[in-house]
This record gives structure tokens, sequence and C-alpha cells, in this order.
């Protein structure tokens, strides 16, 4: 699929300027002037935060009356419960409040809903248990913002209620006793992308506030706190950005004797954002895709070094039954997306016996390979539910909302969504939704790949690349810099393992660099040696046989014009 290249538009005074003022190397320069990080605090503050970088907690909504109910809980001796979600910042946060507040000498209980059972968020039979348990005091973490319903039904009841939340908010608040949440339209606090787990970490930085505690009594969290943060996607800048570099520093040396564990059983050897996003969270994510929540929160929570072995065991058994499940769905749906819906203008497709838990990862492949917005339906009995994932330019709720008649129910955003529809209307919901994206030309959407800077072999070199770390830990609004070099000379092109990964040697003058393709196998048949070609892709060290040198790890590849 051809994909369109966009290049920074680089300021070379500004480059210069950081390059003579602060002695940093060019390549580095060129990514903080695209960045916008052009003065010494903003740099000190993105290259290496402290402690000092956190916001006042108190500038959040509701933070005051929040931490004075829960001062009064304390106080007061008041058993409490925590209302969290299955997902990893879910986990997370619920992880985080429990210990701190049982530090503080809380009886604190929790509870996760099942995912395929209750699904996400606040029900009103879940709080029926939690007042028939005596529960009189509830805190939800990562969830509760759109409970309006089961939060006046807890208020039936008497229970109160906190809510504790990173999502956005309808039109009315929850009428709970305090809503903190930075999403809120009265929000004044600086920074409103904090995680689930971001906002619980304010939390227990204002308690510790008001109770005179040092500061390691809340900051020695940010190991769970960062997994979290990283896990849930948000843009890891600003204060998230503070909470992922000072907590992977923890995660390195956590004393949380179940996160250790987990990382000895991944066999990390190296702890990064990529550790967590690709080791970490995909195994706690797994318990709750396979219903069983509550197995990452106890490896969290667990006090016993023998039993947290055996739970990250498990953990590591549902991650790979849900991997072998996803492959098999991904198989299955792409034979029928091959057969019949690889023409249209997005995928719908549904079958009998897809695990519900599970197929949002496999939308989201299907639509990261075809290029296509893409539903996938789970069909038990005579009702589906599913999960959508959309591409850049297509608003896929809006499209939704455009044949709702068909729907059951649906919800989420321009590119995530989850429907449920019956069977007897899945044929016409199908066709209108197609017939939509036909209409929005979506295959004329082309792939952009955003590019940092362009470069020659010449500008590059093993320490200018390993400067580069200083911009970790990558992630959402901070991805791996991408870079791209033209009219570069094939010197060696083969494949590898078995033709899933490509292998080239790349000339330019006198300078020559390896590169690395992965998935991209097949294209060592479609180039020769001699052939110039123009690549993008991240800058790496290869440190093979003991040697570093620089290699580059391709993302495109197209001949030079």
């Amino acid at each position: 699929m051809n994909k369109k290249w966009e290049c920074y538009e680089v300021d070379n005074k500004k480059v210069k300027e950081l390059v003579d003022q602060y002695g940093i190397n060019e390549l580095l320069a060129r990514i903080l002037v695209n960045k916008n990080i052009t003065n010494k605090n903003d740099m000190s503050i993105f290259m290496n935060p402290t402690r000092k970088d956190f916001h006042d907690p108190f500038l959040m909504p509701d933070m005051e009356i929040a931490i004075n109910r829960l001062l009064k809980a304390i106080e007061n001796n008041q058993k409490i419960i925590i209302y969290g979600d299955y997902d990893a910042d879910g986990i997370t946060s619920t992880t985080v409040l429990k210990l701190f507040l049982e530090e503080r000498g809380m009886d604190v209980s929790t509870y996760i809903p099942n995912r395929l059972n209750e699904g996400y968020g606040l029900n009103k039979g879940a709080i029926k248990k939690i007042y028939d348990d005596g529960f009189r005091l509830m805190v939800t973490v990562d969830c509760g913002i759109s409970g309006i319903e089961e939060v006046e039904y807890a208020n039936s009841l008497g229970i109160e209620m906190i809510i504790t939340d990173h999502h956005e908010p309808a039109e009315s608040l929850p009428n709970a006793i305090a809503v903190v949440d930075a999403k809120r339209k009265d929000n004044e606090y600086p920074f409103n992308q904090l995680a689930g787990v971001g906002v619980v970490f304010k939390v227990i930085q204002a308690l510790s506030m008001r109770l005179g505690l040092d500061e390691k009594e809340y900051l020695k969290y940010l190991d769970i706190v960062c997994i979290g943060t990283i896990s849930d996607i948000v843009p890891l800048v600003d204060e998230n950005r503070v909470i992922a570099k000072l907590g992977l520093k923890l995660v390195a040396q956590t004393r949380n004797i179940g996160l250790r564990a987990l990382i000895e059983i991944i066999g990390f050897k190296n702890i990064d954002s990529s550790s967590v996003s690709f080791g970490i969270a995909p195994r706690i994510n797994a318990c709750g895709r396979m219903g069983n929540e509550k197995l990452a929160l106890d490896l969290f929570l667990c006090k016993d070094k023998d039993e947290v072995t055996k739970l990250a065991v498990k953990l590591n058994e549902y991650n790979i039954e849900r991997q072998s499940i996803e492959k098999q769905m991904y198989d299955e749906a792409a034979e029928i997306i091959d057969e019949n819906e690889k023409d249209k203008a997005c995928i719908i497709v549904g079958k009998e016996g897809w695990h519900h838990g599970i197929i949002g990862i496999v939308s989201s492949k299907i639509t990261e390979m075809y290029f296509k917005p893409s539903i996938l339906i789970c069909f038990e009995g005579n009702e589906g539910k599913g999960s959508g994932r959309s591409i850049p330019g297509f608003d896929l709720h809006e499209a939704l909302m455009n044949c709702k008649q068909y729907l059951k129910k649906f919800g989420g955003h321009a590119m995530a969504v989850g429907v449920t529809v019956d069977k007897s209307e899945f044929g016409k919901f199908k066709s209108e939704l197609e017939e939509y994206a036909k209409s929005c030309n979506v295959d004329k959407i082309v792939p952009i790949i955003n590019v940092d800077s362009e470069l020659s072999l010449k500008d590059i070199n093993v320490e200018a690349v390993k400067s580069l770390s200083l911009l970790e830990p990558y992630g959402e609004a901070n991805k791996m810099p991408l870079f791209l070099f033209r009219n570069l000379k094939i010197n060696s092109i083969r494949s590898l393992s078995e033709g899933k990964h490509l292998k080239l040697s790349l000339k330019d003058e006198n300078f020559m660099v390896d590169a690395i393709g992965f998935n991209m196998g097949e294209l060592s048949e479609k180039y020769l040696l001699d052939d110039k070609v123009d690549v993008v892709g991240n800058l790496d060290i290869n440190s093979y046989g003991g040697n570093e040198t620089v290699q580059i790890v391709l993302k495109d590849i197209r001949k030079s014009y």
C-alpha cells in the first residue's frame, strides 16, 4: 500500500541555537525543535523531570471535597470499597489506592466488574451487592463519570460516592459527593490527560499533603502508576511524562513483589516503555479479557513470595491463551474478508463463537492490515456484540450515528467503538454503514507517515543515536523519531526467518548502514542489488557480537525517482 511521507519543516536556525547554547548534537536538537522544546526550562523538564514538576493536586475539581471525606473516613475507621475496572489502568488504580489507604489504617475492599458478564463501569447489581455487604462509602477509579443512574441508585441506598475518573463527562455530572476528573468543563487543573491511575496518584498526593506525610509515602507508588499510565496509551507529555520517566526507574527496582515476579517471568533485561506496552500490559489485560479480572489485582496486592510466582505464571498462561484465540479469530476474519469484503469501503464481519473480550484487538489488527475501518461482531444466539476501529480521517462514531436505527446500543469515539446489534438487523446495519463509508470516500484516504527529519548517512553515528535515549520514554504524543534517507544504493538484500523479515545493507557515497524491516520479507523479491531507494525508519544501535553499529529499523521503503 502506498503511504504518504510528510516531513517536518526543520527550523535550522533554532537547531543551531540549541547546539551552540546547550552543547547537544544536531540530531537531538532537530527533534527538540520539532517538539517546540527550545528553552532551558522546557528541556530540563522534558529530559530530566523531578518530583518538583508535579502540579498542585488541589487544583483538580472536587479534590478538596474528596480529601475531606476520605480524612473523615480515616478518622472514624470507616470501611471503604474501591470500584475499579478490569484493564491495566483500572487494576493499577485500584492497587495504588488500596495499598495507600491500608497503610493509613483503613479497612479497604475492592470490586472489579467482570468484563464478559457485567461490562465496563458501574452497574446496579454490583452496587446492590456492595450495599448488602455493608459498605456505605465507595470510591470509583478509572470509571464512574458516566454512571449517572447508577450513582442515583447508590444514593437511594445510602451509599456515599466519590468518583475519580479521567474519561469525558456527559452534559451532566453524577450526583456524587465529589467528582474528581480534570476533563470537567469547570476544570482549572493545568493538565487534563492523566490516566485513571494518574488521577488516583493525585488523590494520594493530596492526602499525603493534608496528613503531613513525607513525599516518599506517595512517590513510592510511581512504579505501579507508571505501569497504568503507559498501558492506557495516554499522551506521554507534561505530568504523564514525569510519571513515566520517574516511574520506569522504580519499575526496574520495584519493591512490589508481584510486579517483580511478572517482570522475571517475562524475562526482561531492560525496562522501558516498550517493556510495559508489549510485555506487562498485555498480561494484565489478558486477565480481564478472559474473564478473570481479579487475578492481576491479586498479583499486585500479594505479599507471599511463593504465591506471587504462581500468580505471575497464571497471568502468563492467560496471555498465551489470549494470543491463541486472537490468532484464530484473526485468521478466520481475514479469510472471510479476502473472500468477500476486501473491496468494501468499510469491513464489517460477524461470526458465531468469537470471543467478545478479544474482538477489539482483532479489529485493531484488521484495520491496520487493510487500512480500512472495521467492525467485528461475535454472535451469541440472536444478539451480536462487537468492537470497531477506524483510520485517521474517518469518524466511526459519527458513522454509527448515521445507522443507529439498526443498533440496540453503541458507544465510543471517532477511532474506537463498541456495538450491540440484533442478528436480524445485522445485514441492514452492514449495508448502511458500508454505503456511508463509501460516500465518505474512505478508499481515497492515504496512510500518512510523519517524518521528523531528513538525514544523510554522514549525519548519523553511534554517539548521536544513543543521545536520542534522552527522548524516552516513547509513547502516545511522543513517538520514537522517524528519519528519511534518500537515494541510497542497495549493497546487499536478503530475507530472514524463513522469509518473514527483510535485511539490507545500504550505501551513500562512502557511508554504509544496515537496515532491518520486520514483517517486510516479501520485499526481498521486489528490489535488486544496486537499486536506489528512499527509506523511512527509526535509528537503533545493533550490539551484535560486541560491536556497536547504527542500524535503520524500516517503516517504509520505495524506489528513488
